[in-house]
C-alpha cells in the first residue's frame, strides 16, 4: 500500500500542477485522453456547470453532491451533439434524480425538449434505467442491479443521431430510436427528491471528420501562409513554421466540436487556432490560444493567455501541456458560447455578448467562418495532427 501511495504522489508530482487526491476519480487515463474523451467535472470546482437555485450543490470528496432543496439542474455551459457519456452516481431508496441529455435549459416537455435518463426508486413510473416518457426500462434486470443501494453505480451512455443507447453497470438497458430526434443541447444533472452523488463524468465526441489526411495540404490552401512554412512530415504530420503568417481551411464552419493533438518544439512557442475567421482574410477570427509559458512556474497564471484561452477575451484557467510533448486539444464552439479542453481538462468557458459582427476581432460572430492555424514568429515550430471536426446542426 506505501508503495502504491507513492507511485500515486510522484505521479501528482510530475504533473504540471497537482490535485487533491479526492479528485483523482475523475482523472482521464493517458489512453482516454488519447480516444479523445474530455473530462465535464474536474473534481474539485464546478467549472463548465451553470447551477439554478434552491438546490444545495456542491462539491465534496471529489464529488458532485446534492442533499435537499428544489427541482434543479446543473447544467453544462457548452451544448453537445453525438457523443458518448460515461457517469458514476450513488442513489438512495428515496432517491429521485436524472441525467438529461440533448436538452433545453428549461425543458417543458420531457418528451421533446430532452432525453431524461432516470435515477429513481423502484415504484416509480419510470425507475432507474428508464428514459423518462419515451421507454421503461426491464424492472426485473434493474432490481437485479440494485442501483438504490447508496453505492457507486455507473451509467454508459451513448446519443447519436436518432439513437440513444443506455449500459446501467455493463449491462444494455435500451436502444431507444426517436423519430424526431433533438440533436443538440446541454448536459444536465438533477435533484428532484432525496440524496445524490456524482462523479467522474466524462464524454467522448462522436462523428468527428479528418480534416488533414497526413499526405498533403488538400482542403486547406497558403494564400495568406506570408513568412510561414507549412509542410506534411513523413510521420504525416502537419509542421508549422517561422512566421507571420497562416494555413487556411477550404471549408467553413459555424458549431462544431474540433479535436487535435499539438507539439511544441521550443520554450513557450506561440501559435494558435482561429476560428469562424472572415474568409481569405488575415487572422480574423476569434483566436484558441497555444502558448504553454507560465509566470513564476505556477500553472495558474498563464505568461500569454495560455494554451486553450480565448486571446484577447479569456486565458485559460491554468497551463496543462507541457512543450515538447504530444498534448491533445478540444475546442467546442455553440452559438455564442466557446469552451477548450486540454488534455481531457476544461480550461476555459466563454460566452461572447458583445454586439454582432462580421470580425470577430470586433463584435459576435456566429456565423460559419474558416479555420486558421498561425504561424506566429521566426521561432514557430510546432507539429499537429489527428486534426478532425463534427458540426452541430
Amino acid at each position: 500500500m506505501r508503495h502504491l501511495l507513492t507511485s500515486l504522489l510522484l505521479c501528482l508530482s510530475s504533473t504540471p500542477f497537482t490535485y487533491s487526491l479526492a479528485a483523482e476519480h475523475n482523472r482521464l487515463t493517458p489512453e482516454q485522453i488519447e480516444e479523445g474523451w474530455i473530462s465535464l467535472f474536474d473534481g474539485e470546482t464546478l467549472f463548465g456547470w451553470e447551477k439554478t437555485k434552491g438546490v444545495d450543490w456542491q462539491v465534496t470528496g471529489g464529488e458532485i453532491r446534492a442533499t435537499m432543496g428544489e427541482v434543479g439542474f446543473l447544467w453544462t455551459t457548452s451544448e453537445f451533439a453525438d457523443y458518448s457519456l460515461h457517469v458514476e452516481f450513488r442513489a438512495g431508496s428515496e432517491t429521485n434524480s436524472g441525467i438529461f441529455l440533448r436538452s433545453l435549459k428549461k425543458p417543458a416537455q420531457v418528451e421533446i425538449d430532452c432525453y431524461e435518463v432516470n435515477i429513481a426508486r423502484p415504484n416509480n413510473p419510470f425507475p432507474t434505467g428508464s428514459i423518462v416518457g419515451r421507454h421503461l426500462t426491464d424492472k426485473a434486470l434493474v432490481k437485479s442491479l440494485n442501483p438504490w443501494d447508496s453505492h457507486w453505480h455507473t451509467y454508459e451512455l451513448t446519443i447519436q443521431g436518432e439513437k440513444l443507447i443506455l449500459e446501467l453497470d455493463g449491462k444494455l438497458l435500451a436502444e431507444y430510436t426517436d423519430p424526431q430526434p433533438r440533436l443538440r443541447g446541454h448536459i444536465g444533472l438533477q435533484h428532484n427528491r432525496g440524496e445524490i452523488a456524482f462523479r467522474n463524468v466524462r464524454l467522448k465526441p462522436l462523428d468527428a471528420q479528418p480534416i488533414f489526411n497526413g499526405k498533403d495540404l488538400t482542403g486547406w490552401n497558403t494564400h495568406r501562409a506570408e513568412a510561414s512554412r507549412f509542410e506534411v512530415t513523413e510521420k504525416n504530420e502537419l509542421r508549422v513554421l517561422d512566421g507571420r503568417g497562416q494555413l487556411e481551411s477550404d471549408a467553413s464552419y459555424g458549431d462544431f466540436v474540433l479535436q487535435l493533438e499539438c507539439f511544441a518544439n521550443g520554450d513557450a512557442l506561440n501559435s494558435g487556432v482561429f476560428f469562424r475567421c472572415i474568409p481569405g482574410d488575415f487572422m480574423m477570427g476569434y483566436e484558441c490560444q497555444i502558448q504553454n509559458g507560465m509566470k513564476d512556474n505556477d500553472p495558474t497564471k498563464p505568461q500569454d493567455c495560455g494554451t486553450g484561452g480565448f486571446f484577447g477575451r479569456q486565458n485559460a484557467r491554468r497551463i496543462v501541456a507541457k512543450d515538447r510533448e504530444w498534448f491533445a486539444m478540444t475546442l467546442i464552439a455553440d452559438g455564442p458560447h466557446m469552451a477548450a479542453w486540454v488534455d481531457g481538462q476544461q480550461v476555459s468557458d466563454w460566452t461572447d455578448t458583445r454586439e454582432p459582427h462580421e470580425n470577430p476581432r470586433k463584435g459576435l460572430r456566429v456565423e460559419p467562418g474558416t479555420l486558421a492555424i498561425q504561424g506566429h514568429d521566426p521561432t514557430t515550430d510546432l507539429r499537429f495532427r489527428n486534426l478532425r471536426v463534427a458540426e452541430m446542426k
